[in-house]
C-alpha cells in the first residue's frame, strides 16, 4: 500500500512539469537565501574566532553544486532519471538532517557541502526529464515558464528565513528546508515516471566524457563565454555570501534586510522577463556585449563613488541593482553562447559548463566575501576587477570585435542572430 502511494500515476502536463521543475531550482535558492539572516546568530552559537568564516557556509555549498553537476551527467544517462532525481531529494534531506543536529562548524559544514552536492544532481536530473519529454521551442517555453515561476524564490528567500528566526533558533531554518524538500521529493514521486528506457541507457565511459569535457574546455567559444559569465556570477556570489555583514552590520539596516536584499534580487528577475522579450530581436552577442559594457561602466562609477565620498545604502542598492540587471542578461546569453556549437556533445557540454560556471564563480564569489574589512569597498571592487576580466575574455573569443555576427551564425543563415 504504501509502495502504491509513491507509484507515479498519469505523467504531468505542460504547466505541472513546469511547476515540478521550478520547485526543484528553487531547492538551491531557498538552501542559500533563506540562510543569510541567520549567518551571524550561527557564528555565535558555533564560536567563530573569524567572522568572515560564516561566509562559507555560502560558498562552499555553491563550489560543491558547481563540482557535482560534472558527475551526474553521465550518472542519469546510465541509472535512468527518476532514480538519480530521488536519491538527490533524500540526499538533500538527509544534508538537511544533518545540519539541524551539528553541533559543530566543521559538521555543518559538512552537510552543507553534502547539500550542495544534492541539489547538483536534482537540477541534472531535471533538466533531462524535460529535455526527455520536450524539444525545440517547446522544451525553451517550458524551461522559461520554470525560471518565471522561480524567481520569487531568491527574492522571497531571505524574508522566509527572516519570518523563521522570529520563532525559532537558526536552526528552524533547516527544519524550514527539510519540509520544503520533502514536499518536493513527495510530489516527484507521485507524479514524475521513469522518461529513459532501458535500452537508451549508456554504459559508464569515462574516456568518452573526458573527451567530450576536452573538447568542449578547448573551444574558444564555449570556455571563453563560461569563464566570462563566471567572473560575473562570482561578483554576485561575493555579494550574497557577505550581503548579511553588510546591511545588518554596515548599514544597521536590522529587520529591514530581506527588503533591501529582495530590492536587489529584484532587478534579477526583471533582467530575464527583459531578455526574454529582447533576444530574438537583437540575438544573443549584442545583449551579452551590451550588458557587460554596462556591467564594467556602472561597476567602475560606484567604485569612484566609494572612494571619493563613500557608500550610503540608497547608492548602494541603486548601483548593485543595476548591475544585477546587467547580470541578468549576460547569464542566460553567454552560456547559450557557450554551448552554440556544442550540439553534438549537448548533455556533455551542459555538465562542462554548469560545473566551470557555478565551481569558478563560487571559488571567486568565496574569495571576494571574505575580503570583507567592515566597509563595502571589496565587494564593490570585486565586481569592478571581475567585470573588466570578463569584458577582456569576450575581446579575446570574439578577437577584438564586439557586435558582430557570430561565426556560426553567419553559417547557417537564415537560422537568426547570436
Amino acid at each position: 500500500m504504501a509502495l502504491n502511494l509513491f507509484k507515479p500515476g498519469t505523467p504531468p502536463g505542460f504547466g505541472e512539469l513546469a511547476a515540478i521543475t521550478a520547485a526543484t531550482m528553487a531547492l538551491n535558492a531557498f538552501a542559500i537565501d533563506m540562510m543569510l539572516p541567520a549567518l551571524g546568530l550561527i557564528g555565535e552559537e558555533l564560536n567563530l574566532a573569524n567572522a568572515n568564516d560564516r561566509q562559507l557556509i555560502i560558498g562552499l555549498y555553491i563550489i560543491a553544486n558547481g563540482i557535482g553537476q560534472l558527475f551526474f551527467g553521465p550518472l542519469v544517462d546510465r541509472f535512468g532519471r527518476r532514480q538519480i532525481l530521488i536519491g538527490a531529494f533524500v540526499g538533500y534531506l538527509a544534508g538537511s538532517l544533518l545540519s539541524i543536529v551539528a553541533s559543530s562548524f566543521t559538521l555543518l559544514i559538512a552537510a552543507r557541502i553534502f547539500q550542495g552536492i544534492s541539489t547538483a544532481g536534482a537540477r541534472v536530473a531535471m533538466f533531462a526529464i524535460v529535455r526527455d519529454n520536450y524539444a525545440g521551442r517547446r522544451m525553451a517555453k517550458l524551461v522559461s515558464l520554470a525560471i518565471t515561476l522561480f524567481m520569487a524564490a531568491p527574492i522571497i528567500a531571505p524574508a522566509i528565513g527572516q519570518a523563521v528566526l522570529l520563532f525559532a533558533p537558526w536552526r528552524g531554518i533547516f527544519v524550514a528546508l527539510f519540509l520544503y524538500g520533502l514536499v518536493v521529493l513527495v510530489w516527484s514521486m507521485r507524479r514524475l515516471p521513469e522518461t529513459l528506457a532501458p535500452e537508451k541507457r549508456r554504459a559508464l565511459n569515462f574516456s568518452r566524457a573526458f573527451a567530450a569535457y576536452r573538447q568542449f574546455f578547448t573551444d574558444r567559444c564555449a570556455c571563453g563565454y563560461t569563464i566570462a559569465s563566471a567572473l560575473c556570477f562570482g561578483a554576485l556570489f561575493g555579494y550574497i555570501a557577505s550581503a548579511e555583514q553588510i546591511f545588518f552590520d554596515v548599514f544597521k539596516l536590522g529587520d529591514q534586510f530581506s527588503l533591501a536584499f529582495a530590492a536587489v534580487a529584484g532587478s534579477l528577475g526583471v533582467a530575464t522577463l527583459t531578455n526574454a522579450q529582447l533576444v530574438e530581436r537583437f540575438g544573443m552577442r549584442y545583449l551579452t556585449h551590451g550588458a557587460l559594457v554596462g556591467f564594467v561602466l556602472i561597476n567602475a562609477a560606484h567604485l569612484l563613488l566609494v572612494m571619493m565620498v563613500g557608500s550610503s545604502w540608497p547608492t548602494f542598492i541603486g548601483f548593485l541593482s543595476a548591475a544585477f540587471f546587467c547580470i541578468g542578461l549576460i547569464g542566460p546569453n553567454a552560456s547559450a553562447l557557450a554551448m552554440e556549437r556544442m550540439g553534438h556533445i549537448a548533455g556533455s557540454a551542459a555538465a562542462a559548463n554548469g560545473f566551470a560556471g557555478t565551481t569558478l564563480a563560487g571559488l571567486l564569489g568565496t574569495l571576494i566575501g571574505r575580503q570583507f574589512d567592515g566597509t563595502t569597498v571589496p565587494i564593490i571592487a570585486g565586481f569592478a576587477i571581475l567585470g573588466a576580466l570578463s569584458l577582456l575574455i569576450v575581446l579575446w573569443v570574439e578577437k577584438g570585435r564586439l557586435f558582430q555576427i557570430g561565426e556560426a551564425t553567419a553559417k547557417q543563415g537564415s537560422r537568426g542572430n547570436t
